[in-house]
């Protein structure tokens, strides 16, 4: 199993567009929490709803 690559992840999601944005938060495992909360800061807050119904 390789390591994660966190930086790289970050970028892909800032880089990405709202549905890649969601995909990448929802199936990105072996990610610490301050890690998934450091992705929400590049998350469109508008749209959070979105998220939570994906990851419901």
């Amino acid at each position: 199993m390789s390591t994660v690559n966190f930086e790289e992840i970050k970028t892909n999601f800032i880089n990405a567009d709202l549905d890649e944005k969601i995909r990448i938060y929802t199936t990105t495992e072996g990610l610490s929490v301050e890690q998934f909360r450091e992705l929400l800061k590049y998350y469109p807050i508008q749209h959070l709803s979105k998220l939570e119904k994906a990851l419901g």
